[in-house]
């Protein structure tokens, strides 16, 4: 055999050699030994069998058989007995099986989390007993009991005062998804009080890109078909704004577009366990829930290239469609920085996050009779996937009780004539897109990103949608530019958005000449408890 005293003799070649050597004599020895095991229990059942007779001719080369009578046929005799090898894994399988469930919840209570949720994807029995109730509540209480900053009262009014028989009573994992949500957002005091700090220019939390980067929060886009089948795709890449983001899927595995009837849009937190799977546990957040069948007929084609169409369906929704086989080649979902933290976060798998009535909701004033028509802040953005086209930050807009025109109460953030409010944008207006293979650039398209303010600065109305570049027919009534004249337009059901641009082709860059924001006057209304 091979010793640590043979290798310190030996040079560091033969001493190989030797280890070797005595690796394939130790083996030899062992297939011996097994195979004189078989042959005696070969030996042990054809001398104990009464009915078991082998003759061997002289030679050694032929076993004689035995005959048959006529009335008693009997079957060809083997020249020895089978040994029948059992699988040892179906084996364990069928002894494991017996063990009470008592006992292996027992054994499955010393496990810690990370190996508790691992161990669900064994089979169906070890996926009932992990999600077990009564093991993630005792996990929960020792993490809030750990955990000093979760204070009581954070935590959820069914999970006190509870015993044995309610937390049975709860549906199967129900504890085990709490205990995630509780894990995922242990720490929410520490970003809130992160997301305090207002940027004077979005009037945004200026910290919202890095709290999401920071909690390593992702998006997830969750279709189903006409059959029920729901598949899940992670996000791509996403591209940060100054007051939004914009999320990418760029897989090439989607259903047909036509199968499909519902989307789903869920933000994912996943917990810091360690976990050998690939999709670690964590807490998803429904943020929108689109029923493709009612949006379908609604939705409109923005733009288009030589590969694919973009096909607009949903506020901040947009999916690419190859041309000719309406297969799905991209989605992009615009997603605004208002709330959406919280929206990310502290929502359910099946219900989003409702923001509650804001705490510094202005007073109702009677004196001043323009009450809710003056005050207001915009704040405007015009970017794509890449960078960011044009931004502009505009105070103090207001609009004249007897301007109310068509339901809508009408800022005026760039004048026509005034030269020096017209803004130039950074290069030309595109949407670039990516697929795992293939590449474009649709024209005239990109994303807008706008922020409303009310008087006391707070978010009063917030849209991040992708818009369309359009070749006005009007023309231009301004004798200050030489160009084609363009606008940008949006409708939404709480106002719309009017940019008038023009093109100097000297220069080869756009202005933006005009930018009218049209705001509900029932939404004003209903904010500051008016009536106009």
């Amino acid at each position: 055999m091979y010793t640590g005293y043979e290798r310190s003799v030996y040079p560091s070649g033969q001493s190989r050699r030797t280890g070797v050597v005595a690796m394939a004599t130790g083996r030899g020895q062992a297939f011996a030994s097994f195979r004189m095991g078989l042959e005696k229990v070969q030996q042990a059942n054809s001398s104990t069998g009464p009915h078991v007779k082998r003759k061997m001719s002289s030679d050694s080369t032929k076993i004689k058989k035995r005959g048959t009578s006529r009335g008693n046929p009997r079957k060809p005799e083997s020249s020895g007995p089978t040994v029948k090898f059992r699988n040892p894994v179906s084996r364990f399988q069928n002894q494991f099986e017996r063990v009470p469930p008592e006992i292996l919840l027992k054994i499955l209570s010393y496990l810690d989390a990370a190996s508790l949720y691992c161990i669900g994807f064994a089979n169906k029995q070890f996926h009932e007993l992990a999600n077990n109730n009564a093991m993630w509540y005792r996990m929960f209480s020792n993490e809030c009991d750990k955990m000093k900053k979760w204070k009581p009262k954070q935590i959820d009014e069914v999970a006190e005062r509870v015993n044995a028989a309610s937390i049975q009573e709860k549906p199967e994992g129900y504890w085990k998804r709490l205990y995630f949500r509780k894990m995922a957002g242990y720490n929410e005091n520490k970003w809130k009080r992160r997301l305090k700090a207002i940027s004077p220019y979005t009037g945004l939390p200026s910290q919202t890109e890095q709290v999401l980067r920071d909690l390593h929060v992702t998006w997830e886009i969750t279709v189903t078909d006409k059959r029920g089948r729901e598949n899940t795709f992670q996000q791509s890449h996403a591209y940060f704004s100054d007051s939004s983001v914009t999320v990418c899927w760029s897989n090439s595995s989607w259903p047909p577009f036509y199968q499909l009837t519902m989307l789903q849009l869920h933000g994912v937190k996943r917990v810091a366990l360690d976990c050998p799977t690939v999709n670690k546990p964590g807490w998803r957040s429904l943020i929108a829930k689109h029923d493709l069948n009612d949006i379908r007929e609604k939705g409109r084609i923005i733009g288009s290239d030589k590969l694919v169409n973009l096909l607009h369906l949903a506020p901040g929704l947009t999916i690419g469609i190859w041309r000719g086989n309406w297969l799905i080649a991209f989605v992009m979902v615009n997603l605004h920085f208002h709330k959406l933290v919280e929206r990310s976060l502290l929502g359910s798998t099946i219900c989003p996050y409702t923001e509650g009535l804001p705490e510094d909701r202005l007073p109702f004033d009677d004196v001043d009779p323009e009450y809710g028509l003056h005050g207001y802040t915009v704040h405007i953005l015009l970017h794509n996937t890449v960078k960011h086209i044009m931004s502009g930050h505009f105070s103090q807009l207001f609009c004249k009780a007897d301007h109310i025109r068509d339901g809508s109460i009408q800022l005026n953030a760039i004048y026509k004539h005034d030269l020096s409010q017209h803004t130039p944008l950074y290069g030309k207006i595109s949407l670039p897109w990516k697929t795992e293979g293939l590449d474009g650039n649709v024209p005239n398209c990109c994303m807008m990103t706008m922020t409303v303010l009310d008087e006391a600065q707070n978010p009063f109305w917030c849209v991040s949608t992708p818009v369309t570049m359009l070749l006005s027919k009007l023309g231009s009534s301004s004798y200050d530019y030489e160009g084609e004249n363009y606008l940008i337009k949006h409708q939404g059901s709480e106002g719309r958005v009017k940019m008038e641009l023009v093109w100097l082709e000297e220069q080869e860059q756009f202005f933006l000449t005009n930018l009218v924001v049209y705001i509900a006057t029932a939404k004003v209304n209903k904010h500051f408890g008016r009536a106009y």
